[in-house]
């Protein structure tokens, strides 16, 4: 009998002759993750000029901050097909159009509705940038590296946050502390929404300079150059006839999980499915994008100085980037489970805290000083124990937890998930805010505290073990 494995390549210990030029490759298509963090949270800075200029209440307002998420899923959702079709790179090209319009058509609205409309085209270019990013770096970097190298997507968004709130202060303080003060011709809040162009224009530039995946090259009959692509990323020591054959051969024995093998288990999805939901769920539920959308209109609503709001969202996203670093130190060290258990108990503390805060009644328009430092200090650190738990910890269980012939359709619907959850928590904050921002605290904290259980019962740890353990 002959073997149907393929040849050995010894791709899984290869090492590429200039890395350098692979992390710039990795670098290159991580723009997207930048430009996806920077848009979610560039609206942040033009919040309250938007219900000032339209005057619109907290439930409009609320409808137009969070109908970018609509656009997010259509985008996360159609990207697959689409860059199996035309490729990842006019994938690429076709996001980074995509966020220069949105920026452009953001920033000089004539309606209300008009702007809603730029930010569902924006919406869409997250979500296709959510998918393509992380597919395009998984297939371009060798086994070797791709851990780390897959990290950059991650690591590219909570810059982008952290880069959007540093550029809204800096404009604001241009504008002398009014988010309607004019600049350049226009007012400070559409500068703000406007100045994605540039990291846009940058994300597209950049994907002429990187090369086509391997496998999308090899799907279209594109050997040759496939080849040439794989030597350049994973050097001149492997053999790369065996490697295209491995390649082809893990695309023929690939099995296209669909919808309906989701199904069963008497709760219409599988069990393991249900648990990839609720852990999408919950890192929504407790509130995490309020910090990202709405900061500067929440301190701004107990009486910090606009300036002053903005420049503790920008603090905000920096100890994002701390928490972030730190979750990828250790989530490999620790373990995921314990990882997102000592995120709960920080986060329901920090919540906890804020909601406390929150409950003291305004003097001369703010909070007493005590408990507006409590509400300052807890906000940084629900944001952190978030950032170095349930930020990156939910995104590797869910790209590990699910078994084999469900994990593509499973992760899908893991995702849609996580964007309905964004969306509910983004359209309700402002409403439940005017109605009592302390009780809304309390709801984040009570999801929190009920994530506890959820992981001790329901999830199980995935370090360590291969893909294929997973039943």
């Amino acid at each position: 009998m002959t073997s149907t494995a393929p040849p050995k390549s010894g791709a899984r210990t290869a090492h590429p002759d200039h890395l350098g030029h692979v992390i710039f490759i990795a670098a290159a298509a991580a723009m997207g993750g930048f430009l996806f963090g920077y848009d979610s949270s560039v609206i942040n800075g033009a919040v309250e000029a938007i219900r000032d200029r339209y005057d619109i209440g907290s439930a409009a307002l609320a409808q137009v901050i969070a109908i970018a998420l609509i656009g997010c899923a259509i985008g996360a959702a159609t990207a697959g097909r689409i860059a199996d079709r035309i490729g990842r790179i006019r994938c690429m090209q076709i996001s980074a159009v995509l966020f220069t319009v949105s920026a452009v058509g953001s920033a000089l609205p004539f309606a209300l509705w008009d702007l809603a409309f730029w930010r569902i085209v924006g919406g869409f270019a997250i979500g296709m940038a959510s998918v393509i990013g992380p597919a395009y770096i998984a297939e371009v970097a060798p086994p070797a590296y791709r851990g780390r190298l897959g990290s950059f997507q991650q690591a590219a968004i909570v810059i982008g946050i952290a880069i959007s709130q540093l550029v809204n202060w800096g404009l604001l303080n241009a504008a002398g502390g009014d988010q309607r003060g004019k600049l350049m011709g226009l007012e400070a809040w559409q500068v703000m929404l406007g100045v994605m162009v540039i990291p846009a224009v940058l994300y597209g530039l950049l994907s002429f300079a990187i090369p086509e995946s391997p496998r999308f090259l090899i799907s279209v009959g594109k050997h040759e150059r496939a080849r040439e692509i794989l030597k350049e990323v994973e050097g001149e020591n492997i053999d790369l006839d065996a490697r295209v054959t491995e390649i082809e051969h893990g695309m023929r024995s690939e099995h296209k999980s669909t919808f309906k093998d989701l199904l069963g288990g008497g709760f219409f999805f599988k069990p393991i499915v249900w648990v990839g939901i609720g852990l999408s769920v919950f890192q929504q539920f407790v509130g995490i994008n309020v910090a990202f959308y709405y900061s500067s209109t929440l301190w701004q609503s107990v009486g910090v100085d606009p300036t002053d709001s903005f420049f503790y969202s920008f603090t905000t996203s920096i100890i994002n980037i701390v928490g972030t670093v730190i979750a990828m130190i250790f989530v490999d060290r620790v373990g995921r489970k314990p990882l997102a258990l000592i995120g709960s108990v920080g986060m329901v503390i920090g919540l906890g805290l804020e909601a406390w805060a929150f409950s003291f009644d305004l003097v001369d328009g703010k909070l007493p000083a005590a408990q507006g430092w409590t509400a300052l200090i807890a906000a940084h650190v629900f944001v952190l124990f978030f950032a170095l738990s349930w930020g990156v910890v939910v995104w590797v269980f869910l790209g590990e937890m699910f078994p084999n012939r469900i994990r593509a359709a499973a992760l899908g619907v893991a995702a849609s998930a996580q964007w309905i959850a964004n969306w509910a928590i983004t359209a309700s904050f402002p409403s439940l805010a005017d109605w009592n921002l302390s009780a809304t605290y309390v709801i984040y904290t009570v999801f929190a505290a009920l994530s506890i259980p959820f992981v001790l019962k329901y999830v199980k740890e995935t370090k360590g073990k291969a893909l294929e353990e997973m039943g």
